[in-house]
């Protein structure tokens, strides 16, 4: 069997009911990304200021066989001005979890960033019992740089966070 196209693109309008309803719905969001209800319409207003598309935070459509499957977004980050990094994730619907597409899709985004940015540095996190999703960025080359204790709350705990780094001279596979 062959493999599926994956591709990334701009977010259509066509897509937002979707992204609004991938945001905001626990079933559709999985175990690691619910962190309560939140304003469902603050995609639609920052995709009619910019496309989502803004300076300091990109979110692209993850195309899978020619149909909406997710998306992946970075944001600028980064301690100094002199020196940003981008901060990378990925979101997909239940249906197309589990199939590669997701790793196909973050390599995308990452060979697009250190393509059209000047940025040295990317990093990516996920909360430690996100064992899937730290073997993808380990796929894509990423280093573990370790834990964060206590980074995020979510379903009324405290959750620690694994960091992650990719540099642009850093081997990939």
């Amino acid at each position: 069997m062959s493999e599926e196209s994956v591709s990334l693109r701009p977010i259509a309008e066509a897509d937002l009911p979707v992204v609004e309803g991938l945001v905001n719905d626990p079933e559709m969001l999985g175990e690691f990304q619910w962190y309560g209800w939140r304003d469902s319409q603050r995609y639609r207003r920052r995709w009619l200021e910019s496309g989502l598309l803004e300076e300091g935070q990109w979110m692209l459509a993850v195309e899978v066989g020619g149909r909406f499957g997710g998306f992946v977004a970075a944001n600028r980050s980064g301690v100094r001005p002199s020196a940003p990094y981008w901060s990378i994730g990925v979101q997909l619907l239940p249906h197309v979890r589990g199939r590669g597409i997701g790793t196909r899709a973050q390599r995308l985004l990452v060979d697009h960033l250190f393509a059209h940015s000047p940025v040295m540095r990317l990093e990516a996190d996920t909360e430690a019992g996100n064992l899937a999703e730290q073997r993808v960025l380990e796929k894509l080359g990423f280093t573990r740089e370790g834990v964060q204790r206590a980074v995020t709350f979510r379903a009324g705990a405290w959750r620690d966070v694994v960091r992650y780094s990719l540099l642009r001279t850093d081997p990939r596979p």
